[in-house]
């Protein structure tokens, strides 16, 4: 997921391509092999800067999509890439990047939008489209530190085609650690399923969420629109403000 980048006091570093996965026809994992690597808290971003021969560079800012645990003598870290067709940046890192080459970026960004693999309260997570990225840094956390607090996902995309980590995410679930997975299709279901179409509801909330009763951490990302919506429909429901945190990306959010 791209968004607008947030300038900091982070000094850009030279990553390496070290393997590359395919999520859908329009999405790839980046996984980079990054010297020096500080770690992340799940939900942070970076900044990614690509700089022509002519000198003209172009920046944008991904979710980490990994856990912010590291291992192996170089740290790595993985950035889930949705590919834009007028994009500037997108399309170079989705169909020109190379096992091997280098990546500059600057990070880790962001210290509101993150998961404290501590806290002991029940997780709601809403996603849309690619706003599933930084939510699947919190799911890979909470299973990379042994966490059994309970974890709702409510995931809305066009069709079963277009949504991210869908195995890895049925695989997470039929583990029965406190993972559910709810899918909303907002185009097409899934062909014999009998399941109906539309856009995220006060009824969804209410059945594949949490009762506000419970007080549960909520994180929201995806389309300006798609979080506004959601978040509203989570207030109505009677959760707190203030434990509904949002992240959005859109024509303003810098998509590349």
């Amino acid at each position: 997921m791209a968004r607008a980048a947030v300038l900091g006091r982070l000094s850009w570093r030279v990553a390496e391509l070290a393997a590359v996965r395919d999520e859908t026809p329009t999405a790839r994992t980046l996984v980079l092999a990054v010297p020096g690597w500080p770690g992340h808290q799940p939900g942070q971003h970076v900044d990614v800067r690509l700089t022509a021969a002519d000198g003209y560079s172009a920046q944008r800012s991904y979710s980490i999509a990994s856990a912010g645990g590291q291992q192996g003598a170089v740290p790595s870290l993985e950035l889930t890439v949705q590919r834009l067709a007028d994009g500037e940046v997108s399309p170079y890192l989705t169909q020109t990047l190379a096992v091997g080459d280098p990546l500059e970026l600057r990070g880790p960004i962001g210290g509101w939008f993150v998961w404290d693999t501590a806290a002991g309260q029940p997780v709601l997570l809403v996603a849309g489209g690619s706003g599933i990225v930084p939510l699947m840094a919190m799911i890979r956390a909470r299973a990379v530190a042994g966490g059994r607090v309970p974890f709702r996902l409510i995931y809305s995309v066009r069709d079963p085609g277009t949504a991210l980590y869908a195995a890895e995410l049925a695989e997470r679930e039929r583990a029965g650690d406190g993972l559910t997975v709810s899918y909303v299709y907002t185009r097409a279901a899934p062909a014999g399923s009998g399941l109906p179409t539309g856009r995220i509801s006060g009824s969804v909330i209410a059945a594949a969420g949490f009762p506000a009763g419970q007080a549960p951490a909520v994180f929201v990302c995806g389309p300006t629109g798609f979080v506004e919506a959601t978040a509203d429909l989570l207030v109505d429901a009677g959760h707190d403000p203030h434990a509904i945190k949002t992240e959005r990306f859109g024509p303003s959010g810098g998509q590349s």
